[in-house]
């Protein structure tokens, strides 16, 4: 009997989890409660246990790969482990399996049928216009298949790989690497296919071509295990195929990856990771005459004291989107001072209790964005847009409320939270949470970036009192969060000014004045301060 493992579900609020690790391979026999797979999840890392006796005949996910609660990811032939036979007899079954998928990627026999499919440039944010190739995976003539890794962009919002949407041949690929086109525009063409019935062979023997093909898959297959195995040696570390290829054409050696520390889910190595590592091995060792070491940097100047540095592309693509906002937006910035005490009062007395229990990091910010949330509803224009043709107001009565994140070494982006509006307080510090993540492990999806209707961008964690943001387009708004700071106010109390140390807060909202003009700007402002100010627990609802 086969049995179907799905990701469980590991609390209310957990909708997927990541598999860290496979403890078992397709034909790997395994006893019930034995360890089988070990999953991450927003509130906990956990190992899971087979359910049965049996056999692992099918692996539907890899590591890495995060999939939705309840979703198939391996199966399980069940048997009684004193049936050795039995054992045997599935475990040549998966092989033979593995064995035939493996011949039918390489052979194409007659029975195969091809629709062209178009690869367009995908569109990573609802004001991104065009994305750069940064490198191909591929080739022409490349057997691929469908979420396979195929190749890397980057536009003005993000650095992303980007999958192939079909299983097939690699038959053109249209734009070079370094070359920029606009959304939609077609980079490559892929012939799909799909098979028809495996063929018969009796008493397992292959015919001659499939012989030959089998071998070459074979040894491709060796000469790939060698490669990863001089790279990645016996570690139980994880390394994405990405960064492996890094290391492979940067000659990367195995003791050098493992000493990379790694900002990834689990201390994983990211491709920034490993590029970082790179950009400061470029500073080599060597000795002086008198005996002493140097430190000579692989550098071009441009004067004694100037250190002349390539603008990557992600900071040269953030610059033209910032440029373009400054000309299309007209900026006003108005200000207010918010005394914060009774959302700190709350936070002192809560936030441990409900991080413990309910897996909930409260922070600063998840009052604010509830608030500020609650505020659109008030003051709608501010979640509006205006069409490409300054002609109508496109009012929106949805809040897709985008969180600026700042990203190593030296980036920006803004995925945003979809429909905010229908989010409580604890719902909107989870989902603030879960987007910073997916943001810093890269992630996010396009749809996690377009779309968004308000951003709010918290400069205040590294300090900053208060600052003049730039309107993301095509939104007409946004809210900067500046660092809450303890100091003297003069507050009223039974009707007589004193003075009283206070968590004060400045907030500053940056709009485009051709639509929101000062009244409606200091209003969504004054609106905001009150709720915050007047802070309590029923407006966690």
């Amino acid at each position: 009997m086969k049995i179907e493992v799905i990701m469980p579900k590991m609390g209310e609020s957990v909708t997927e989890g990541t598999i860290i690790k496979w403890h078992k391979k397709p034909g790997d026999p395994v006893k019930k409660d034995e360890v089988l797979f070990e999953i991450s999840t927003d509130k906990v890392d956990t190992e899971i246990p087979c359910q049965a006796d049996g056999v692992i005949t099918e692996q539907l996910f890899n590591e890495g790969d995060t999939v939705d609660v309840g979703k198939i990811v391996a199966v399980i032939d069940t048997v009684s482990f004193s049936s050795e036979t039995q054992i045997d007899k599935i475990q040549t079954e998966v092989k033979a399996t593995q064995k035939m998928e493996i011949i039918q990627e390489v052979v194409s026999p007659s029975t195969d049928k091809t629709t062209p499919v178009d690869v367009p440039m995908p569109k990573m944010g609802e004001s991104v216009m065009e994305g750069t190739v940064i490198k191909w995976h591929k080739k022409p003539g490349d057997f691929v298949k469908k979420d396979e890794l195929l190749f890397d962009i980057s536009t003005d919002k993000v650095d992303t790989e980007v999958p192939s949407p079909a299983q097939g041949t690699l038959t053109e690929i249209l734009v070079k690497e370094q070359e920029t086109v606009p959304v939609g525009h077609i980079v490559a063409k892929i012939a799909s296919s799909y098979r028809g019935e495996v063929p018969v062979i009796e008493n397992q023997n292959l015919a001659m071509h499939d012989m030959i093909a089998a071998a070459a898959v074979s040894a491709n297959v060796a000469e790939t295990e060698e490669r990863i195995k001089n790279i990645a040696g016996e570690s139980d570390r994880f390394y994405s195929p990405l960064v492996l290829n890094i290391a492979r054409k940067e000659n990367i050696s195995f003791s050098e990856l493992e000493r990379i520390k790694g900002t990834g889910l689990n201390g994983r190595v990211t491709k920034n990771d490993i590029l970082k590592f790179l950009d400061n091995r470029t500073s080599v060792s060597v000795e002086t005459v008198s005996g002493h070491k140097a430190q000579i940097a692989d550098t071009s100047l441009s004067g004694s004291d100037i250190q002349r540095i390539p603008m990557d592309n992600i900071r040269s693509k953030i610059m033209k989107h910032m440029v373009n906002s400054r000309d299309t937006s007209v900026h006003v910035t108005a200000m207010v001072e918010v005394d914060m005490v009774k959302i700190h009062n709350y936070l002192q007395k809560n936030k441990d209790h409900l991080l413990k229990n309910e897996g909930i990091k409260l922070t600063y910010l998840s009052f604010i964005a509830h608030a500020a949330v609650r505020t659109l509803k008030e003051y709608p224009l501010i979640n509006s847009a205006i069409d490409s043709n300054s002609t109508s107001i496109l009012q929106k009565r949805f809040v897709n409320l985008g969180i600026a994140v700042a990203l190593e070494s030296n980036g920006l982006i803004v995925p945003n939270i979809k429909n905010a509006h229908e989010k409580n307080l604890f719902g909107l510090s989870r989902s603030i949470q879960d987007i910073a993540e997916k943001s810093r492990t890269k992630k996010l999806t396009p749809d996690d970036i377009k779309g968004g209707t308000f951003t709010i961008t918290n400069y205040g964690v590294f300090g900053t009192l208060f600052g003049t943001p730039i309107i993301n387009q095509p939104e007409v708004a946004i809210l900067g969060v500046g660092a809450i700071v303890k100091r003297p106010v003069v507050i009223e109390v039974e009707s007589t000014d004193t003075i009283a140390i206070r968590p004060m807060m400045y907030l500053t909202l940056s709009h485009d004045h051709r639509l929101v003009d000062g009244m409606l700007g200091g209003l969504f402002l004054k609106s905001l301060k009150d709720k915050l100010e007047n802070f309590n627990e029923k407006f966690t609802a």
